[in-house]
């Protein structure tokens, strides 16, 4: 009798999913090395998404694949990669999704991580000695599925070493956590905008993001489509407001103000305003227990186009966390708040 068909499995996203994705391509992130990537590059790991299946797409070396994968093992031993985080940061959690890999996932896989300064140069991570530390135990993988695993350490790491068991395909990694950067390297009166990502931002609620995701607003670069931005659907109520909060990287005074359009072009919001709070305190914010003071009176906006607000940004106290509103519904790019504390 044959066995049943693997099918794709779905599962809920655990809470530390809300947190920055610290091995995103996009943020910087890099696949260092790879034992093998015969059927499919390594690079491939941290893309966005979940990967995509094309069923009649084929390479010299065999069925074309969007993730990492190795070929079949015939000696002893396993597969593994590098992979160098972004930014050096604190993980609360891994997804090791073998979307689309269904007869040929690895059943196993583990985490170890290490941190590797800036002033450490490694030439051959095949043979490096770094001082690895297990972070995930050999742990089951289901095929076709999102495999989320909690990450108890409270310590600091650069790189990662993926392990799979014995060999097989990842489609891709995320490695979710709270960045950690170094405030001390900041020179004295630079400006750092307190809005990116990488900094240590993150967008913690909004009211829609129907069409793309408002963590996009954050991400390095201008956005490469429209599909890299934060898009709330169309709203027909009269006055209607679209909303996120952002926390900021650290608290401070704003100084510059930019909002990007950049690709929307038929569906931009008509107008925007910012507005700021000072709280220690995720929870307040959201429940509506600050007092929201005026940062950005409301601006009009345009189709595609970088705007720079300095002189139109109000005296403020600190402030910890923004919210964008825009008029009536759209799609905006980037957020960038500049700092000079």
């Amino acid at each position: 009798m044959l066995a049943p068909k693997v099918t794709e499995i779905e599962k809920t996203a655990p809470a530390f999913a809300e947190f920055t994705d610290l091995a995103a391509e996009r943020l910087g992130g890099k696949v260092l090395y790879a034992t093998d990537d015969f059927f499919a590059e390594k690079e491939n790991l941290i893309k966005p998404g979940r990967g995509i299946f094309i069923a009649d797409k084929y390479t010299d070396r065999g069925k074309w694949m969007d993730g990492w994968e190795s070929r079949r093992k015939r000696t002893p031993g396993h597969d593994w990669c590098v992979v160098q985080l972004a930014t050096a940061g604190k993980i609360k959690g891994f997804d090791i999704d073998t979307h689309f890999f269904l007869g040929n996932h690895p059943p196993h896989a583990s985490i170890e991580a290490a941190y590797i300064g800036p002033d450490v140069q490694v030439s051959d991570w095949g043979n490096a000695r770094v001082d690895w530390v297990e972070i995930l135990p050999k742990s089951p993988l289901d095929a076709g599925s999102r495999n989320f695993y909690a990450c108890a350490s409270e310590a600091v790491f650069t790189h990662l070493r993926l392990h799979i068991y014995p060999d097989g395909g990842v489609a891709r990694l995320k490695v979710y956590g709270e960045v950690h950067k170094n405030w001390n390297e900041v020179a004295p009166g630079q400006l750092v905008d307190l809005a990116a990502a990488v900094n240590g931002a993150r967008a913690i609620h909004c009211n829609d993001m129907f069409f793309s995701d408002m963590s996009n607003l954050l991400m390095p670069g201008r956005g490469v489509n429209m599909g890299d931005g934060w898009e709330t659907k169309r709203n027909r109520t009269p006055g209607n407001r679209d909303w996120v909060i952002v926390r900021l990287a650290r608290p401070g005074h704003i100084q510059k103000i930019v909002v990007d359009t950049c690709h929307f072009k038929g569906n931009y919001p008509d107008r925007c305003s910012i507005e700021g709070c000072l709280s220690d305190n995720d929870e307040e914010v959201l429940h509506g227990r600050v007092s929201w003071i005026e940062l950005l009176p409301e601006q009009k906006l345009s189709a595609d186009w970088e705007h720079v607000f300095e002189s139109q940004i109000k005296n403020h106290d600190q402030i910890s966390h923004i919210r964008l509103n825009i008029f009536p519904d759209g799609g905006v790019s980037r957020l960038r708040l500049w700092s000079s504390e």
